[in-house]
């Protein structure tokens, strides 16, 4: 069952902070304030399966309930929202910028075995959980069979 479309993008981009946070802690900065990381930023997610769902969990710290968007478009389930930078930006303030603020947006494949009617996204304490009910008919079920 594949929920995510492979996007080796998404890898080099992973790759590309890991290696950005790498650089950073070697280099001394002592330089006032550091550039606000503004842009397209994905959150981290992880998706599992239960008897009766798929849960998807998406990491939104700072991300305000009302900039989060939950749909379905054609069997897809789309995740989009905005982070934005508290108050005023003043970089002589800052030591160190890491974290990323700005749009994101993350499609899921769903499977035919989804009831999306039924589809349901909770948001605590900075976790989005989306809970993706399975149909009725696609649960496993066990009959237990007398022998004689």
């Amino acid at each position: 069952m594949a929920l995510v479309k492979y996007n080796p993008l998404r890898e080099l981009r992973s790759m590309q902070d890991q290696m950005n946070r790498l650089l950073n802690l070697s280099w001394n900065h002592d330089l006032p304030g550091e550039d606000i990381k503004e842009g397209i930023w994905q959150p981290a997610v992880d998706i599992y399966e239960t008897a009766d769902a798929i849960v998807i969990k998406a990491e939104l710290p700072d991300v305000d309930q009302k900039d989060i968007e939950v749909r379905i478009e054609d069997s897809t389930l789309i995740l989009k929202g905005e982070r934005k930078h508290e108050g005023e930006v003043r970089k002589e303030n800052y030591h160190r910028i890491e974290r990323y603020f700005g749009s994101f947006q993350r499609s899921f494949s769903l499977p035919a075995t989804i009831n999306q009617e039924k589809v349901e996204a909770n948001c605590d304490k900075g976790i989005l959980t989306i809970t993706l009910p399975k149909k009725e008919e696609t649960k496993p079920k066990q009959i237990n069979i007398q022998v004689k």
